[in-house]
């Protein structure tokens, strides 16, 4: 399977037409290198907010409602890309609004057509405090594609090793992790908490990141990041061991590329190193009921 990750530039558009030139070329362009999944980032979306007014833009709160008129041509546009060039799309996640509140949701789009989504389960203090984006309840998914077997946690979901856990006992090959970050501080903590799901469940982890600025909406004003793919730290998945598959230079915007075995994938969790996978039943009877706590006596004063 090859990848195309994005380091996707946050841009001012002054009509539609312009965002859709600008999503062909990126599709395009890595459609020409042969990629057969394209992974956009968490809240790539959110350079339509330059379409609204100048109020609006300004303005977390509004902004999501304000949004809901281009969903749809949103989605459509992807469905055409991915027909068109005949690759795997995972959307830039788009905030969603549903009867019970707004949900932060990534698409998958097919080369037939088909439209899926997994919705983000656990919100960061910005989206429940500021944007008032809840966590979703429409529970984890893992899409049996021509080319494997795909999960996605969305950017903060990636930090919670149960959920990465169930996608990779129902069979995950690949989860996919789309995030927006504005700080190095939060790439950083996407980035291990990516690679620390690879490790445990001995899949590859393919991070995508929002970058670039705009000043014109605080919502996302700065976004720092940058796209990797890792995988288990074992034999035959990085040349200097450390389990780092590719990794794009830190905001710089383009396409991050990288070539993944699944054969190899599934051979280490048979013959690797370690056996991550096989063990974690064990650890977690070991870890039950829970850590007790001993209290150490200090020292008593010497005269």
């Amino acid at each position: 399977m090859k990848l195309a990750l994005a380091q996707y530039p946050v841009s001012y558009f002054e009509h539609w037409e312009a965002f859709e030139e600008k999503l062909t070329h990126w599709v395009q362009d890595a459609a020409a290198t042969g990629a057969e999944l394209l992974v956009f980032p968490e809240y790539g979306s959110m350079e339509l907010t330059s379409l609204l007014p100048r109020e609006v833009q300004a303005d977390v709160r509004p902004q999501l409602s304000a949004l809901q008129p281009f969903h749809d041509r949103y989605v459509e546009l992807y469905v055409r890309l991915a027909r068109q060039y005949g690759v795997y799309l995972i959307a830039g996640s788009f905030p969603v609004q549903e009867e019970a509140g707004f949900l932060n949701r990534a698409y998958l789009l097919t080369p037939a057509g088909e439209v899926h989504f997994q919705d983000k389960l656990v919100m960061t203090r910005f989206e429940n405090e500021q944007w008032g984006v809840d966590a979703a309840t429409t529970g984890l998914k893992v899409f049996d594609t021509e080319r494997g077997h795909i999960g996605i946690n969305i950017c903060y979901d990636s930090e919670f090793p149960p959920l990465a856990r169930a996608q990779a006992e129902a069979g995950a090959d690949l989860i996919v992790v789309p995030s927006c970050t504005d700080a190095v501080t939060g790439y950083y903590r996407v980035q291990v908490g990516s690679r620390a799901r690879a490790l445990e469940n001995q899949v590859f982890v393919a991070h995508a990141s929002l970058v670039g600025e705009a000043a014109w909406n605080e919502a996302i004003d700065v976004n720092v990041g940058a796209a990797g793919v890792y995988g288990p730290i074992d034999h035959g998945f990085s040349p200097t061991g450390d389990g780092i598959v590719v990794l794009g230079e830190l905001n710089e915007p383009g396409w991050v590329y990288a070539d993944l075995d699944l054969q190899t994938l599934r051979r280490v969790r048979e013959a690797g190193q370690t056996f991550n996978v096989r063990d974690w039943p064990h650890g977690v009877r070991q870890a039950q009921p829970g850590a007790r706590v001993i209290r150490v006596k200090e020292p008593a004063p010497q005269d």
